[in-house]
């Protein structure tokens, strides 16, 4: 049964609708406690690497863009642009210019922009 799984991909929507569906079911039927050779804990296992893989490959998640990441920080902790170029050690025209990606920050500056920041650092480099 497992060899057959392996073989399998998912194909479209419909057929990951469909696994979905049946992972659904299959949920209920099991728990922390279900034995590792239990039919159902096999099979749902089995469905959802496929629709795991699926998945992977038709909603890929792309890395986000420093423009996102650093409004998105800049909302999290509560800072304008005025406070955000204190923090970094730049003037508040250059902060307009990293928000609207005119242009990218010096490495001095992505370095502070990861530490104080807490942005990943390739993120910041673009990596």
């Amino acid at each position: 049964m497992r060899q057959a799984y392996k073989k399998m991909k998912i194909r479209n929507e419909m057929e990951y609708k469909a696994v979905m569906e049946r992972i659904e079911e299959l949920l209920p039927l099991v728990n922390d406690d279900t034995p590792s050779d239990d039919r159902n804990l096999i099979e749902l296992d089995l469905l959802s690497g496929l629709a795991s893989e699926y998945e992977d490959e038709a909603f890929p998640v792309k890395t986000p863009d420093l423009v996102s990441v650093l409004k998105l920080r800049m909302y999290e902790l509560g800072l304008n642009q005025l406070k955000l170029s204190e923090i970094l050690g730049v003037s508040p025209s250059r902060i307009s210019d990293y928000l609207t990606g005119r242009c990218e920050p010096t490495l001095k500056v992505a370095r502070k922009m990861s530490q104080k920041l807490g942005i990943d650092a390739n993120i910041v480099l673009g990596l």
